[in-house]
């Protein structure tokens, strides 16, 4: 284990966004096979987990709001949606960081799902709020499943940078 390094917010949080951003882009490609189309995951998942175990930050929650206005605008979701959920997830997981410290890969895993379902839950129920209808459950428990199986990219985000700054542990 080397030193701590300083943490440069383009690597931390930009390199995650573009990839986020990117990775939504190909997998909204109208590409079928079988009669299936890909998943939609929701990609912003990870580093809103991510940088929630890493360190606590002024900058990761308006990323977060940043990768929400794409999803929203993206998905023609309602403005704001996705941006509050990925912020439950992360004030979530920022309330619980102490407990995931030290925590086994299948222990956080668990609560990356935790989180996963947390805030699908919460864009569950603000969909219901702003549509008065309620959205397919079956298709919220598929993009549930698709995200929570982006956990091992979450994994590799904390373990690329969990040293890079050892004042915030």
């Amino acid at each position: 284990m080397t030193g701590a390094r300083p943490l440069n917010p383009g690597r931390w949080l930009g390199v995650p966004m573009l990839f986020v951003i990117l990775a939504t882009i190909l997998f909204a490609a109208p590409i079928r096979m079988w009669g299936l189309q890909l998943p939609e995951p929701i990609f912003a998942m990870v580093p809103a987990f991510a940088w929630a175990v890493i360190r606590p930050s002024i900058l990761a929650p308006f990323a977060l709001l940043i990768l929400g206005l794409f999803l929203d605008t993206f998905w023609g979701g309602p403005t704001g949606l996705w941006g509050l959920s990925l912020l439950v997830a992360y004030a979530s997981v920022l309330a619980a960081r102490n407990m995931l410290t030290g925590q086994s890969r299948p222990m956080l895993w668990v609560w990356y799902a935790g989180a996963c379902a947390l805030s699908m839950t919460a864009g569950f129920l603000f969909t219901m709020m702003d549509s008065l209808a309620m959205p397919s459950l079956v298709a919220v428990f598929w993009q549930f499943l698709a995200t929570a199986l982006l956990f091992p990219f979450a994994h590799r985000l904390i373990d690329r940078f969990e040293d890079a700054d050892v004042r915030f542990r």
